[in-house]
């Protein structure tokens, strides 16, 4: 009777990003270890995405993919596998990271990530879903894992110089932030959730979440789960700098509120914020009166007219 073939992992690696040789080293040792085939390695370009190193790796049919890169080379790598059951592993090298911060995985333990790789348990994870439309009535349906924003938040993704992102992270969107808010703009927004009817607010930002924490810890979606089905949003409607303080209010202590018996207690009997409204739906239909940037993932995506969000449940295998 023949052996069954040894498993074999795959590496989608962003060569500019973390120290790529350690990397292969690491890797070679683990599965050398466990007992697998020698890995196979597909490095993204620097005039793709990510994209067609995403699919050499998929066609190689994998036991395991390893995505050694920050948000948006996972994000693309997530694209070409949901649905797949092909499970994917995470080894940040990225400024944010932060799909690893709301999972609670490894950052700053290289070893650890790809030892997980080979070792860890895997688990369901929803994939979320945005369709686009831009000004000229093309569509385009992209993945995102974590967050998709509108105004704000999608400024900071085109605006923000990379050099200063890469030398100082967080540090590196104080600009965008600050002309935004001493302009308040706030647009128009046409949305409707789920089956329900389609209703008009104006909002500074707006973001859709699959996961709920910022960097630095700041919690903007307390309910948000990556493996619920639903995602959450959050409308940014300051009036006037004082709404500004509401909603820096309401975020630094929207832990406070979420995690302690006490909070929760408080948080029931406050009332709804007006500056930071939010909600949760299956779907979310976004309409705009003009074109408007967007992002996923702290990627930018040009501007839309529109944005259908919705998730594939399930649609991605997460192991850690």
């Amino acid at each position: 009777m023949n052996a069954p073939a040894p498993q074999r992992a795959a590496v989608v690696v962003n060569p500019v990003k973390g120290n790529p040789g350690r990397l292969r080293a690491l890797v070679d040792a683990e599965a050398a270890r466990n007992g697998w085939a020698p890995t196979g390695w597909f490095e993204t370009a620097a005039d793709d995405d990510g994209r067609a190193a995403a699919r050499a790796a998929v066609d190689a049919a994998p036991d395991v993919v390893l995505v050694a890169g920050g948000d948006g080379t996972l994000r693309v790598v997530a694209e070409e596998l949901r649905g797949t059951g092909i499970p994917v592993s995470l080894i940040p090298s990225g400024t944010g990271n932060l799909f690893a911060r709301n999972l609670g995985l490894h950052r700053n333990d290289t070893a650890g990530a790809v030892r997980a790789a080979f070792t860890g348990t895997d688990r369901p994870i929803d994939v979320g879903i945005a369709e686009l439309t831009d000004a000229d009535g093309a569509t385009s349906t992209n993945a995102f894992l974590v967050m998709a924003g509108i105004g704000l938040d999608a400024s900071m993704a085109a605006d923000t110089n990379a050099w200063v992102k890469k030398r100082f992270g967080w540090v590196a969107y104080s600009d965008p932030i600050a002309r935004s808010v001493i302009g308040n703009r706030q647009i128009p927004v046409h949305y409707a959730l789920d089956a329900g009817p389609t209703r008009t607010m104006h909002a500074h930002t707006v973001i859709v979440g699959n996961c709920g924490t910022l960097t630095a810890g700041v919690l903007l979606l307390p309910q948000a789960e990556p493996d619920d089905g639903i995602l959450d949003a959050v409308a940014f409607r300051p009036v006037g700098w004082l709404g500004w303080t509401k909603i820096g209010y309401t975020l630094s202590l929207n832990r406070f509120f979420s995690s302690t018996r006490f909070g929760r207690l408080i948080a029931r009997v406050l009332p709804t914020s007006r500056a930071l409204p939010t909600t949760r739906a299956r779907t979310l239909h976004l309409e705009l009166d003009t074109p408007e940037r967007i992002q996923l993932d702290g990627d930018p995506f040009g501007t839309v007219r529109a944005a259908t969000l919705t998730t594939h449940h399930h649609g991605l295998t997460l192991r850690s």
